[in-house]
């Protein structure tokens, strides 16, 4: 099956840049057994993060990002955890299905509060009112540190693995 759409330019944003430091959050981060409020610097006190923006769970873009990275071997070298405005039900779902029980989990952020923070906030097809998350990668250093980041500009597409790899090579 091939699938037609237009890819499109999205506008440009001020996202967070490698020497940033990285925005501190809490939000509910769901795992494959429970889900509790965490914050990313009790994350960080256990080593680097990648965060992994995706716009929901169940979008083309979140599946094809979560499989990219799982069969890289990411989550052997950082901690791995996604961000989308999906519900902490829609996260334990995704975790299941998507067979990536090994990432530290998924945080759920509703409000799209944390992507406003990373500057990676989209407003779909101009939908007043709604807001998701740009597909973007982290990569923050134990220290806080931002030490690599990649934003989409266009929709839909796909991070530079490579570069988010050499990054973590890096640490």
């Amino acid at each position: 099956m091939e699938l037609d759409f237009d890819v499109v330019d999205l506008p440009a944003v001020d996202h967070v840049a490698a020497g940033d430091d990285a925005p501190d959050f809490i939000r509910p981060l769901v795992t494959d057994e429970y889900w509790a409020d965490v914050a990313l610097a009790d994350l960080l006190a256990e080593g680097p993060v990648v965060l992994v923006f995706t716009p929901m769970d169940g979008a083309f873009p979140a599946t094809d990002m979560y499989s990219e990275l799982r069969e890289r071997g990411v989550h052997e070298r950082a901690q791995v955890v996604g961000v989308s405005i999906s519900t902490p039900y829609e996260h334990k779902t995704t975790i299941e299905d998507r067979g990536i029980q090994e990432f530290t989990g998924l945080f759920s952020d509703p409000q799209a509060g944390v992507a406003e923070a990373y500057g990676v906030e989209h407003d779909p097809d101009g939908m007043a009112g709604v807001v998701e998350h740009r597909p973007a990668t982290v990569v923050i250093g134990a220290d806080g540190t931002v030490e690599y980041a990649w934003v989409a500009q266009q929709w839909p597409e796909f991070p530079a693995y490579d570069e988010l790899e050499a990054a973590l090579d890096e640490l």
